[in-house]
């Protein structure tokens, strides 16, 4: 499916609000899939679609996971949420015709995981440092550079600057987060 399609048809399926901020994730994708040699257009595709189940309630997310035999781990019970990154990567795979990585993309984009492609590590930065993004958790300038010279250190400042906000805050975090943050630690450069 091209791109105009999935853009008409996330349109559709989420709030303006929400719509605007996967413009700019779009546009952020893919400004750094040129960087980083990624294939743009896929990257602009992933980037529109990353939050196309976000607008779910948590009782709809969870009864989409559970008819749909999507895995619902023990953070996503607390807080279902979190669950609108696989409904969103399921519903892409089903709608979209997206591959593995683009899901998986889709999938990851707010825990992140150990390992993560060049195109999901793409979308987690996109979607947190697309110009319509408010300071509120993150130092957005500084990230927003890193972003454009090291996406490995992007990553981990935009997870520490998370994990900081989350203690400060009483936020619970994800273990994928901590997971993904310890692998990029490990196997820096």
């Amino acid at each position: 499916m091209n791109y105009e399609d999935i853009y008409k048809d996330v349109e559709k399926r989420i709030p303006e609000k929400r719509f605007i901020h996967s413009i700019g994730v779009a546009k952020k994708a893919k400004e750094l899939a040129k960087i980083y040699n990624v294939d743009e257009e896929i990257a602009e595709k992933v980037g529109i679609a990353h939050d196309l189940a976000k607008n779910l309630s948590d009782e709809e997310m969870t009864q989409y996971a559970n008819a749909n035999n999507i895995e619902i781990d023990e953070m996503e019970r607390i807080k279902p949420e979190l669950l609108h990154g696989k409904i969103g990567a399921d519903v892409a795979k089903k709608v979209y015709g997206f591959n593995e990585d683009m899901q998986n993309a889709i999938k990851y984009h707010t825990t992140g995981r150990a390992n993560m492609s060049i195109l999901e590590k793409i979308i987690y930065v996109a979607d947190k440092t697309e110009e319509n993004r408010k300071g509120i958790r993150f130092n957005l300038q500084k990230s927003r550079e890193l972003s454009k010279e090291n996406l490995d250190e992007a990553l981990i400042f935009l997870m520490n600057e998370f994990i900081v906000y989350s203690i400060n805050n009483n936020i619970v975090i994800h273990p994928e987060t901590i997971t993904a943050r310890n692998y990029l630690l490990i196997n820096k450069k």
